[in-house]
């Protein structure tokens, strides 16, 4: 829940314009202001305060208690102009809160994190426990002295600058060992441990066998992703506090799907009361991985619970994303999300050039020229199964005529993959010439590099006998200037020489152009690669100079 507290009329109107556009996530606190800053501080897990920023440093000075456990506060100062992350702009989320808030009520967000401010992400933003000398590495990184990463377990992060070597180390390990002085130590979740348990089996003795397995394997308790075990087994109770206790969620399976795995100690007494010869070792290798610590038994008399313990593999990450038509403003907010995420980068040269500013500082880059799309494909999946975090980019959306085939067709289930919508080229053009897609409408490519143009040909009489309107992408080329005439002529057979047609070049670009003409008037000449064409159907009109095809299937008669 976010506190909102202001002292004026001016702050109570800001205020409200949150409280109204979050109602579910914000309460108003009235009433004094310290006493609304007090009570907020303690219900909520961040503040905006519409007050001067040294008031609020005097106000809750007192109510500091760590850095992990204080709300984030922001300030927004009288006239609305500025939106301050005071404390914990990490750990409480201010600095992001500070980014809505200036984008709800216009205001600039003033963010003064050191890691935030040069594009770094901060080592305890990572979404990994962190331990060890966080400020002296980030300083370091900061300073631009060589930092080094050991990875001991592949997992995705974002970029970070790290270098070959260096005196600081950040180490990914979920290995229980002590971090130095200038050593930072990242938990990755790799590790899951089977459970079994007879009925009520105590959740202490659940706990002591989970941990004794771990600490005497020389495995860390915060790498542990969850607690797997059989359904037979979801409500016992030792076994729900034990995960709470260890903050786990667990993970259950049915006996037959427990039965299908293979394990090194299988035994007749599970197979007896759940129906499977084993549930720890099975439950902890049922997606796959390493078995660090074969089954074992706690120590009650008689033993009441097992365990057994599993690294499971690093998933990489793939986000296919589409950047749009060119224009910065038509790139979506989640893509620049992804492409900050992503520690590796792969793309076509003048694509990432579109975006390049956009990069965190360490992104690995792997780009590549025209025709080389597969070829992409291949090397984004490769470094997501490596275990890196990867942005693979395609103009417009990357699904529609871009690398998401590609390298979905060479991916398998051992990456994540995430797809980013994108606006395109097709949606952009249509904004330009009004609206000729108020209808149904089919997209059709007109390069037959990759598909015979007797398939072409076929699409497009299907859609030309249907009355659909039709948007083409790769219209005409050099090598190419004969396809967009002969399709012409297909549809012309089926629509009137006065069908308006809709031609745009570099959809939103600063060198883009739009316009409408006819199915006849239309220059085939005028057109290339960087070009969509839009031929409406039947219905389509021009009204003030734009193509509106209607939503329904007629026009309504004009009223008298």
């Amino acid at each position: 829940m976010i506190g909102l507290i202001s002292a004026t009329a001016a702050g109570a109107a800001a205020r409200d314009r949150l409280a109204v556009a979050w109602p579910d996530r914000t309460r108003v606190y009235d009433g004094p202001v310290g006493d609304a800053v007090r009570r907020a501080f303690a219900e909520c897990e961040q503040l905006v305060c519409f007050l001067a920023t040294g008031a609020v440093v005097r106000l809750v000075a007192p109510l500091l208690g760590g850095k992990a456990a204080d709300p984030g506060v922001v300030c927004v100062d009288e006239g609305g102009r500025f939106a301050v992350p005071l404390l914990g702009g990490h750990a409480g989320g201010a600095n992001e809160l500070a980014l809505e808030v200036g984008e709800l009520l216009g205001a600039q967000p003033v963010v003064t994190t050191a890691t935030d401010a040069v594009g770094i992400p901060g080592l305890d933003t990572l979404g990994l426990p962190v331990e060890g000398g966080v400020a002296a590495v980030t300083r370091a990184l900061l300073d631009g002295e060589p930092v080094a990463l050991e990875t001991e377990v592949a997992w995705p992060l974002p970029p970070l600058p790290f270098a070959a070597a260096g005196t600081y180390v950040v180490r990914l390990t979920d290995r229980a060992v002590e971090p130095g002085a200038r050593e930072v130590l990242l938990r990755p979740p790799s590790l899951v441990v089977g459970v079994g348990a007879s009925r009520g089996a105590p959740a202490e003795e659940v706990l002591e066998v989970i941990e004794s397995a771990l600490r005497e394997a020389g495995l860390s308790p915060r790498s542990v992703a969850s607690l797997a075990t059989v359904d037979a087994k979801a409500e016992e109770p030792g076994i729900l506090e034990a995960a709470a206790r260890l903050g786990v969620p667990v993970v259950t399976y049915t006996a037959g799907e427990l039965a299908s795995v293979a394990v090194p100690n299988p035994s007749d007494a599970p197979l007896a009361a759940v129906g499977t010869p084993s549930v720890a070792e099975a439950a902890a290798l049922r997606e796959g991985g390493e078995l660090l610590v074969p089954k074992r038994k706690s120590g009650g008399s008689p033993a009441m619970a097992t365990c057994a313990v599993v690294r499971r593999p690093g998933r990489g990450r793939l986000a296919v994303v589409g950047l749009g038509p060119g224009a910065r403003d038509l790139l979506t907010p989640r893509a620049r999300d992804e492409l900050r995420r992503a520690s590796v980068l792969v793309g076509l040269d003048q694509y990432v050039d579109q975006i390049r500013d956009l990069l965190r500082p360490g992104t690995r880059i792997l780009q590549s020229g025209l025709g080389a799309e597969e070829e992409r494909a291949r090397t984004a999946v490769a470094e997501a199964r490596r275990g890196h975090a990867v942005a693979l980019i395609g103009s417009g959306d990357a699904g529609v005529y871009a690398m998401a085939s590609p390298a979905l067709a060479e991916a398998s289930a051992d990456i994540d993959v995430v797809g980013v919508p994108g606006v395109t080229a097709a949606l952009a053009a249509a904004a330009l010439l009004g609206a000729p897609l108020g209808h149904d409408h089919v997209s059709i490519s007109l390069s037959d590099l990759h598909t015979p143009w007797e398939v072409i040909e076929r699409r497009v009489r299907a859609a030309a006998e249907a009355d659909i309107v039709v948007t083409f992408y790769n219209p005409r080329s050099r090598g190419r200037d004969w396809q967009l005439p002969k399709a012409l002529a297909i549809l012309a057979e089926h629509r009137e020489p006065g069908t308006p047609v809709g031609v745009v070049r570099n959809a939103s670009r600063p060198d883009g152009t739009a316009r409408v003409t006819t199915l006849a008037a239309l220059d085939p000449a005028t057109v290339d690669m960087m070009t969509v064409v839009t031929v409406g159907n039947t219905a389509t009109r021009t009204v003030a100079g734009r193509m509106v095809t209607p939503r329904g299937y007629r026009w309504q008669e004009e009223p008298e």
